[in-house]
């Protein structure tokens, strides 16, 4: 049982290095030019610029890091529910466990989803809008 347990730990961490690694290696990208253009093109079209401590921007990039991170997870999840189905051997109990994961992964993906879209309706039409 142990021995499944650090299995599956070390694939979810070689998983992630993975995913995580081409952020890492972009990190030295600046994107100082591309942010002076939106700012410029924003304030052209009439819109306030927002500063680093207004509620909108900290809102959304809490938000935003979160809903990445629920993204992340619902990969790994569904990565492993088919790695346990292939690796079921034709055990019925572990093939319905996997079927499970994935149903409970894709159940997650759609409230993530929704969440994005409440978000998006949110920001879009009160924080945006100074109303708060």
């Amino acid at each position: 049982m142990l021995k499944k347990t650090i299995k599956q730990f070390s694939f979810i961490l070689v998983l992630t290095a993975m995913l995580t690694l081409p952020f890492l290696a972009l990190a030295q990208i600046s994107n100082s030019s591309i942010t002076n253009r939106l700012e410029k093109t924003g304030s052209s079209a009439g819109f306030s610029s927002a500063d680093e401590t207004s509620l909108a921007r900290t809102i959304g990039g809490i938000v935003n890091t979160a809903l990445s991170f629920l993204g992340i997870i619902f990969v790994i999840l569904i990565i492993l529910g088919g790695y346990q189905w292939m690796t079921a051997g034709g055990n019925e109990d572990q093939v319905s466990q996997a079927k499970s994961r994935i149903k409970n992964a894709i159940i997650g993906l759609v409230l993530v989803i929704s969440a994005f879209a409440i978000w998006r309706l949110v920001d879009q039409y009160v924080l945006s809008r100074n109303l708060l």
